[in-house]
């Protein structure tokens, strides 16, 4: 999955949210891009990183958030910059 990620969306791509608690169970995988330069297609690179990781784990659902300079950051993009962990 590293190398997917890595592959689709470059050297910074942690992952975020539940998925990180191995006492949790069940749930999508939260990933977030991110990005220095601009992303002219933020929904395109977004589906197609959750499709490849959904396709590599069997249909797990994948939620891609990306942080980008021309992107509006949500407070989603806090909370995965202070609990993410890099893929």
């Amino acid at each position: 999955m590293r190398a997917l990620a890595r592959q689709v969306a470059g050297e910074r791509v942690p992952c975020f949210g539940s998925r990180l608690d191995d006492a949790a169970r069940g749930g999508d995988l939260d990933l977030m891009i991110e990005s220095d330069d601009p992303v002219a297609t933020p929904a395109l690179l977004a589906a197609r990183l959750s499709g490849k990781v959904s396709r590599t784990l069997q249909g797990r659902r994948v939620d891609v958030l990306i942080s980008a300079p021309n992107l509006r950051r949500l407070p989603i993009h806090d909370v995965a910059f202070r609990e993410g962990a890099l893929i």
